[in-house]
């Protein structure tokens, strides 16, 4: 067992000297020592100052401010954080199979106030609702057995990019500007294919995949996908297809544009579902769960979407439109469109679409273990500094569960003894 726990401490020191070349300075490298390993111990709070008096109960203060100037103003690179991160956790990915999706979400952090960097009344998907938070957009790295976030970017809504005012006190970058949160997932996939990052298709939600441009730009870069879209979205299916451009008169430019017809229209998704025959239907099992199998009800039709193609010279390519009607329900609940190959078997497209629920446990797990919404500062630089070193630490336990079955427990990692008497500020008074 002793041999087992040096050789984790053994690895989780070349671990840190990766990380160390990330902050260049040497004199950082400590705080980064202490804060990934602040992340890692127990304790309910990962905020700067919990984790200072955890490490280092006698000299908490000291270690409160090198640990918060680390986070929150050091010139580091937080984007080169995660990629080295993802890279450690990739190294163990082979274990368990390769990469089998790139999925796109993003992670809300509810806030009270207007301060911290990008809050605003937005939905949360933490709440299920709209209220005050902060949202980021994410990439995870994905197959059936482990998974590692890849990319993370706070999502700034339009006001805040939009007013130099809180720009300037949150420290954003000058060269963030407004986009849509599809707009960030695209530029977060572009950089991962750029830096070589093993391909596999996208998975994403209807928040990301009804959004026609999204889709456009993933093909257009040979990406294979398996979005979710709503109910509302337009498709062609079987007979019903756009039809050539008029004939030419003789004068004037000859048409070129599809057209729609009276005889010929598209159908929502969700009309479509309601009329295919009881045949087209299967029942799917897509994986295990803790309480028996993932199973429900699902149609898959090859269909062309529609979405204005009225302005296109040629029919998009056909693609998949996948249905899930579970038993018990009135109508469909969920619909997504893929471009993977026409030979695909129905039971290979649902558990691609279905794999990204392997990143919902991710989040859970980043947020109430490692802290990920526990970052109590207010600017860009911090948010995602704390993000970027939340993520290195999970992605070292990422690696360490790929390589032992059941993995080992981070015994290296102790805290030191409490001095007697000590509180830390906040603790409830005693009774």
């Amino acid at each position: 067992m002793a041999k087992k726990l040096v050789s984790t401490e053994s690895r989780f020191e070349e671990y840190l000297a990766r990380l160390f070349e990330v902050v260049g300075h040497a004199d950082r490298q400590e705080p980064l020592r202490a804060y990934v390993a602040g992340l890692l111990l127990p304790g309910e709070r990962k905020s700067v100052e919990p984790m200072a008096a955890r490490i280092d109960p006698r000299h908490t203060e000291s270690r409160h401010q090198s640990m918060h100037h680390f986070v929150a103003d050091a010139p580091w690179s937080a984007e080169e954080m995660v990629r080295v991160a993802r890279d450690w956790a990739l190294e163990q990915f082979d274990r368990h199979g390769p990469v089998e999706a790139w999925v796109v979400d993003d992670t809300g952090i509810p806030k009270k106030g207007k301060h911290s960097v990008g809050v605003a009344r937005q939905y949360c998907g933490v709440l299920g609702k709209q209220d005050n938070c902060q949202v980021a957009v994410t990439v995870s790295l994905v197959n059936e057995v482990m998974s590692i976030p890849a990319a993370h970017r706070l999502y700034l809504p339009e006001k805040w990019a939009d007013d130099r005012a809180r720009r300037v006190v949150a420290r954003v970058p000058e060269d963030i500007e407004f986009q849509t949160k599809w707009q960030i997932a695209r530029d977060q996939i572009a950089r991962l294919l750029e830096q070589g990052v093993p391909i596999a298709p996208v998975v994403a939600d209807a928040g990301y995949g009804t959004t026609t441009d999204f889709r456009d730009w993933l093909a257009a870069h040979d990406l294979v996908y398996a979005v979710g879209v709503q109910s509302e979205v337009t498709d062609w299916f079987e007979d019903a297809q756009p039809s050539p451009p008029k004939e030419w008169t003789g004068r004037g430019r000859p048409p070129t544009l599809l057209r729609r017809t009276d005889d010929s229209k598209p159908m929502a998704v969700a009309e479509l579902a309601l009329a295919l025959p009881k045949g087209a239907w299967k029942s799917i099992r897509w994986r295990g769960g803790t309480k028996g199998d993932m199973r429900s009800r699902f149609a898959c039709v090859r269909v062309r979407a529609a979405h204005r193609d009225y302005w296109r010279r040629e029919p998009r390519p056909e693609e998949w439109l996948l249905i899930e009607w579970p038993t018990g329900e009135d109508a469909p609940t969920k619909f997504w469109l893929s471009n993977i190959s026409a030979e695909t078997t129905i039971t290979d497209i649902v558990y691609l679409a279905k794999l990204r629920w392997r990143i919902e446990r991710d989040y859970q797990e980043l947020k109430d273990e490692i802290g990920l919404d526990h970052f109590e500062g207010r600017g860009w630089p911090g948010f995602h500094h704390h993000a970027a070193l939340c993520i290195a630490a999970y992605a070292f336990l990422v690696a360490e569960r790929a390589r032992l079955s059941p993995p080992a427990p981070l015994a290296f990692l102790k805290a030191p003894p409490v001095p007697r008497g000590f509180r830390p500020r906040g603790s409830p008074s005693e009774t």
